[in-house]
């Protein structure tokens, strides 16, 4: 398989997952009282959200790749 090829197709996925979960969520860990033996923790949950347009630009990029790998073959 040609590299252009892997690579249009690793876009296209990455385009289909960005478009399905809108977003990266992630658990953080803080300390909130550390004192000697005695210690409390918080967990954070944090989304980096991810906007339609790189899915969309992603499977564009795919989709031009794959084609124009074709074309040159």
């Amino acid at each position: 398989m040609r590299p252009a090829a892997l690579i249009a197709i690793v876009l296209f996925i990455i385009g289909i997952i960005s478009l399905g979960y809108q977003g990266i969520t992630y658990t953080r860990q803080r300390k909130v009282v550390d004192i000697g033996p005695i210690q409390a923790t918080k967990q954070e949950h944090k989304t980096i959200p991810l906007p339609p347009i790189v899915g969309v630009i992603a499977l564009v990029g795919g989709a031009v790749l794959l084609v124009g790998d074709r074309r040159a073959s």
